[in-house]
């Protein structure tokens, strides 16, 4: 069996040509990581790059760095539509991997007003939009706070979310949307006939 090299892969814009030939050694290991336990996948910040680390068949896109972290979390977090859809279009994604935060990717998407990715990882088979983080809030009750309408929206658009889940103070997105003052967000909440208005 071959040893596999433990020196870093380029993962900069610009690097793809040096990508290719680093992988077609035998040698290589994609998955290698550093003290912050991030690998070549997860720093990389170039597309291109990504994209061609994605295609080789060893690259685990699940591992996670030092806080618990995958590559899905920090994309969805900062609003990197394009690396989420090409990982959610990987059969082995797993969308719902919790950070130490105990937060998923759908959650912190939600709680920072990102419809875009809120909508693609919802269309995915496996998320499950009704997972609690440490604090016990879902990625409604999230939405509900954060001012964006879309997320709320597109949260309420799939029959399995539950509107009324509090969370560890019994505080429902009802009562966040209501307390934050997000009019759009109470509005939305009304209209779906299960959530339950009084129990703010």
């Amino acid at each position: 069996m071959a040893k596999h090299h433990s020196c870093w892969l380029p993962s900069g814009g610009g690097y793809e040509e040096v990508v290719k030939l680093l992988l077609r050694c035998q040698n290589v290991n994609p998955n290698i990581f550093d003290r912050e336990g991030r690998t070549p996948l997860f720093v990389a910040n170039h597309h291109g790059i990504i994209q061609l680390l994605l295609e080789c068949e060893d690259v685990n896109p699940n591992i996670t760095d030092n806080f618990g972290q995958t590559l899905l979390y920090r994309s969805a977090h900062f609003a990197d539509d394009r690396t989420v859809e090409l990982l959610l279009e990987r059969e082995d994604i797993t969308p719902d991997i919790q950070s130490h935060h105990i937060q998923t990717p759908l959650a912190t998407a939600a709680r920072l007003g990102h419809g875009g990715v809120v909508k693609l990882l919802l269309g995915h088979k496996d998320v499950n939009p009704n997972i609690t983080d440490k604090v016990g809030r879902t990625p409604l009750s999230w939405a509900a706070s954060s001012g964006s309408d879309e997320a709320v929206q597109l949260l309420l658009g799939r029959k399995d979310v539950d509107p009324n889940i509090p969370d560890n103070d019994g505080r429902t997105p009802f009562w966040w949307a209501s307390c934050t003052r997000k009019e759009g967000a109470v509005r939305l909440l009304k209209a779906r006939q299960s959530a339950n208005p009084d129990a703010v």
